[in-house]
């Protein structure tokens, strides 16, 4: 018999878990966060503008067409060489690993020293599309940092990022809500390590970790510091398996962070706008995961299941990891096709906020996109849901489930 999975039952325990702010929260959010957020030349929202900040494919064609002579020869063999999944980051990896072993031998035209002008080429093309300024307009990033900071917490709230930017910074001191990212002091904040793993600041200071680096950060003096400004672009997706122990730091310690997170019973970790095509995040998903049979991973994806073959690949090895795609869920290990039954008294309203019609012909689940869910936590809150829902815009989308509840064929 085919499975089905009636999307109701989910939302309605993920909304009370959301309102409450008890439970121990995280959230993942990858590249396809700020793809929500359009704009037009003014950097007013604009459903019909371009997206804040390009995709990765569409950074990584910017990133290469910014090169010229033995750097563009050099970076597109990199690029045919590494396939068809080749994009800035890998080849970023790539460079860096030729700068480290080859000395004065060339490939490709450049040697070590070539590679290495390569590699801040390519970081200073990222920092400059990625250095967009939040719109001062209210959006998906304000949305969730007021369901964030609206809520008396027994626990943080931990953002795990592995974006460059700097849009969640934006919309935490635009809602004067505190957060701690792993850097302290006035002049020149420094990475504080010891903070990360222990984890005793106050409830109320979010967590935010940028799991891939971040423009503004900086080596000075054999430390990694921040608040240098978007010119500052040079630990941009430093490849921190093969950087030495200084420039390590910062990253293994952000990694280990969110195996901690992911290891601690009772923890619901959120993952939106992210493709579950980074390696080194999955290892430590799959890890986790593996290993904490209490910790649950909800994936809300803006494609259908079938496109989204890695978060699939790893939702049928882990059971407590749940994928929510527009079409249809793997819950528990078990795939199967949405199916809406009769709705609960007063549903409808809250229904709205994660079902409904997406440039197609049929409704679909919504909360794969970054804006319906940063509108469906805000919900979480709304004391009545009718009005807050006739308002929302109409570029908004996600999906969720709590892996508390069991699959239902019907």
């Amino acid at each position: 018999m085919e499975s089905t999975h009636n999307p109701d039952r989910y939302i309605a325990d993920l909304r009370q878990i959301l309102s409450q702010g008890r439970k121990r929260i995280g959230i993942l959010v990858g590249a396809g966060a700020p793809l929500a957020l359009r704009t037009n030349s003014q950097g007013k929202l604009d459903q019909n503008g371009s997206p804040l900040i390009p995709d990765i494919t569409t950074l990584t064609d910017r990133c290469l067409e910014s090169l010229t002579g033995n750097a563009a020869t050099a970076a597109n063999a990199i690029r045919t060489e590494l396939g068809d999944g080749a994009n800035v980051e890998s080849i970023l990896s790539r460079i860096r690993l030729l700068q480290q072993v080859l000395g004065k031998i060339e490939v490709n035209g450049l040697n070590s020293e070539g590679y290495e002008i390569l590699g801040k080429e390519i970081c200073k093309t990222i920092g400059e599309a990625v250095g967009a300024s939040l719109p001062l307009e209210r959006n998906a990033y304000h949305e969730l940092i007021s369901w964030i900071s609206g809520t008396l917490r027994s626990h943080a709230v931990e953002i795990f990022t592995t974006n460059y930017d700097l849009l969640f910074e934006e919309a935490f001191e635009n809602a004067r809500a505190p957060y701690f990212d792993g850097f302290t002091g006035g002049s020149s904040p420094f990475f504080d390590p010891v903070t990360v793993a222990s984890d005793d600041l106050p409830a109320r200071w979010s967590r935010l970790w940028k799991l891939h680096g971040s423009i503004g950060w900086a080596l000075e003096n054999g430390s990694v510091v921040r608040g240098k400004g978007k010119l500052a672009n040079q630990l941009v997706y430093p490849d921190h398996l093969k950087y030495d122990l200084t420039q390590k730091q910062p990253y293994s310690a952000l990694f280990e962070r969110l195996k901690d997170f992911l290891l601690t019973p009772d923890t619901l970790l959120l993952a939106i706008g992210f493709s579950f095509r980074d390696a080194h995040v999955c290892a430590v998903l799959d890890e986790a995961l593996s290993m904490n049979s209490n910790t649950a991973v909800i994936a809300f994806q803006y494609q259908n299941l079938d496109k989204e073959e890695p978060a699939k690949k790893l939702a049928l090895l882990r059971p407590n990891l749940s994928v929510y795609a527009s079409d249809g869920a793997i819950i528990n290990g078990i795939q199967g096709n949405w199916r809406i039954g009769e709705p609960p008294k007063n549903w409808l309203n809250i229904r709205a906020s994660f079902w409904g019609k997406r440039n197609t012909e049929n409704s679909v689940f919504l909360l794969g996109d970054f804006a319906y869910f940063s509108r469906f936590c805000a919900l979480a809150q709304a004391s009545d849901i009718r009005k807050e829902v006739s308002e929302q815009p109409a570029v908004i989308e996600a999906a969720a489930s709590t892996n508390i509840n069991k699959a239902e064929d019907e």
